[in-house]
């Protein structure tokens, strides 16, 4: 089931403080991207974040979900009007990732 693009367009908006948060469709779903870096997924219309340490430190003890067969858990956001956390779980996740590589090219 493809999430709804409505649903994602909200989820960057309420995440928008963090830094330039933006959206690519990805296989039907959608990666979110946070300064270039790729940190969450809206699949089945549920919010998934990477796991940091940070952003277990922030959600306590968080729900585990797999955003699609075969994949690895990811943290599962259920409140995505909460945009105080949203956007200090953005932060924290964010700068526990890496840079995202140059493109080829550039």
């Amino acid at each position: 089931m493809a999430s709804n693009p409505d649903l994602v367009q909200y989820i960057a908006d309420q995440m928008a403080r963090a830094g330039e948060v933006t959206y690519k469709k990805m296989f039907g779903e959608y990666g979110l991207y946070c300064n270039g870096k790729f940190f969450a997924m809206v699949c089945d219309d549920r919010l998934l974040f990477k796991p940091t340490e940070g952003g277990r430190a922030l959600l306590g003890s968080p729900v585990l979900q797999l955003p699609y067969p075969g994949a690895k858990p990811c943290f599962y956001i259920d409140n995505v009007d909460d945009h105080e956390l949203l956007v200090a779980l953005t932060v924290a996740t964010c700068k526990e990732l890496p840079e995202p590589k140059p493109k080829k090219g550039s």
